[in-house]
């Protein structure tokens, strides 16, 4: 029997896996996706929000204010890029001017730094804001993250401390089983002990915690459907822009938030690139991450009344995300009544990212700690840091190349990835066994190309580190198989 079961390995999933990984608990983490941070963690806008607009009372509000507060100094201790950026929340007319000042008042009360800006400030700062601006909220403490990585490296970590991830495992059925508690300081209270039936085998949790995303609703629906909510997906597409020798925004750049959240962004990315959007848009089908040329079109009309010189010629790539969207307008965060031990983390839409640290922490301190006895293990292991050609300086690449040449052998040559690099990925506690593995943890293939170069190198290395051919090897997921028997030179 685990002691804790968490169902899905996002953000939450995972910041919650290492943090119980400090303590002598058995963990299991189940993802049904073939990789960690394979749902609206991947598809995101990547923003540490400051926390100005989220309605007063929320958890939304609490969370997202200390969560800005703790990224920094996780991020430096994880080894994952943080970037202050600062943003600025636009206004257009008198009326959105009125907002601004409702948000700087908002922003003083939550301690959140916090500055209204006139029409010649903003644009000193960034001239490529939309002639239509006529003033700006200017918010310091907004950040940008590449998350993915922080969940990562918070998941490498955890499995290097007994944390057990079992990937491609979907959950099928919940059930609460009686049961007499263990003899066992660790051991909770609770009445029931919890038997997930999975495609993958039968597991008993002492305690579950349901942080599946867009499917949270239909997890705990299997364990109590006359206590259940809805998790909507929330659509949302983004156009990436090309690496640019002069960036077209220094900060984030919202427009005044709206019923819809809020709006479509122009994002700086950690790696120089551009994000537009996201859309927002509700839909019924929660597999439905895809784009179309409607919507595209209407985020492109939207940055455009924020921002302008937006070269969309230099569009390399588009995509969409779903964020979870519950019926209250607030995170669902709480310890079921019914069933005690059993932990609903849902609807976790933004500014769930900005959130997660905090997140983690509220529910440690609110829920976990009276569910058992916490002790501290006595030995911990930090993982390893990947070498990173990019933050290495030239005499460190030197020394790297002597010691181990692959290191010096540039397979992906927009974004500069060694494919020693590409190797690490795949050999490390989380190694990457696909295509978008490799692509999410070292970069080849997220740049100008989009791996149109050195994808066939990929493939390669991939299959003999994994003992594949390289007809087995797969885009992502099972059937996204890349080459077709006989066609690969």
């Amino acid at each position: 029997m685990y002691d804790y079961t968490i169902i899905g390995a996002g953000i939450n999933g995972c910041f919650l896996a290492h943090e119980l990984s400090k303590y002598d608990l058995d963990v299991l983490v189940l993802e049904k996706g073939p990789d960690v941070a394979s749902g609206a963690t991947m598809a995101n806008s990547a923003i540490v929000h400051a926390g100005h607009d989220p309605k007063p009372g929320t958890l939304k509000a609490k969370l997202n204010v200390r969560g800005n507060e703790l990224y920094p100094s996780i991020c430096k201790e994880m080894d994952a890029a943080f970037k202050l950026t600062s943003a600025f929340v636009v206004a257009t007319n008198e009326a959105e001017l009125s907002v601004i000042h409702d948000l700087h008042r908002q922003s003083q009360t939550r301690n959140i730094p916090s500055e209204v800006l006139n029409r010649s400030q903003a644009m000193q700062l960034e001239p490529n804001l939309s002639d239509s601006i006529i003033a700006a909220l200017d918010l310091p403490s907004t950040g940008i993250i590449t998350p993915w990585e922080v969940a990562f490296n918070l998941m490498e970590e955890a499995i290097l401390n007994d944390v057990k991830l079992n990937l491609n495992t979907k959950v099928l059925s919940v059930m609460a089983r009686p049961r007499t508690c263990y003899i066992d300081a660790k051991c909770s209270d609770s009445k029931y002990a919890y038997e997930i039936i999975t495609n993958k085998g039968n597991f008993i949790g002492s305690n579950v915690i349901n942080a599946a995303g867009v499917y949270a609703d239909e997890i705990y629906s299997m364990l109590n459907p006359s206590d259940k909510f809805t998790i909507t997906g929330r659509k949302g597409e983004y156009f990436i822009l090309d690496k640019l020798s002069e960036p077209i925004v220094n900060r984030v750049i919202y427009p005044i938030p709206s019923e819809k959240g809020k709006g479509v962004l122009v994002v700086p990315t950690i790696h120089g690139n551009t994000l537009l959007g996201p859309s927002s848009e509700f839909i019924d089908n929660k597999n439905g991450d895809f784009t179309d040329t409607e919507t595209l079109e209407y985020v492109r009309s939207q940055v455009k009344k924020t921002v302008k010189n937006i070269p969309f010629n230099k569009v390399i790539k588009t995509f969409a995300g779903l964020r979870p969207t519950g019926p209250t307008g607030d995170f669902i965060i709480g310890e079921s009544i019914d069933y005690p031990g059993f932990v609903n983390i849902a609807a976790i839409e933004s500014p769930g990212l900005a959130s997660a640290p905090a997140t983690c922490e509220y529910v440690m301190d609110t829920i976990i700690e009276k569910q058992v006895i916490l002790k501290k293990k006595k030995t911990y292991i930090k993982r390893a840091h990947l070498p990173i050609l990019y933050k290495m300086a030239d005499s460190e690449k030197q020394k790297l190349w002597k010691d181990n040449p692959s290191y010096g052998k540039i397979v992906c040559r927009c974004e500069h990835i060694s494919e020693g690099e590409i190797i690490d990925s795949i050999r490390r506690p989380l190694g990457a066994t696909t295509l978008d593995g490799v692509k999410k943890r070292v970069r080849p293939s997220m740049g100008r190309c989009q791996g149109s170069f050195c994808q066939p190198a990929i493939i390669e290395i991939l299959a003999k580190e994994l003992n594949l051919s390289v007809e087995e090897v797969k885009l992502y997921n099972e059937g996204s198989n890349v080459v077709i028997k006989g066609e690969f030179n």
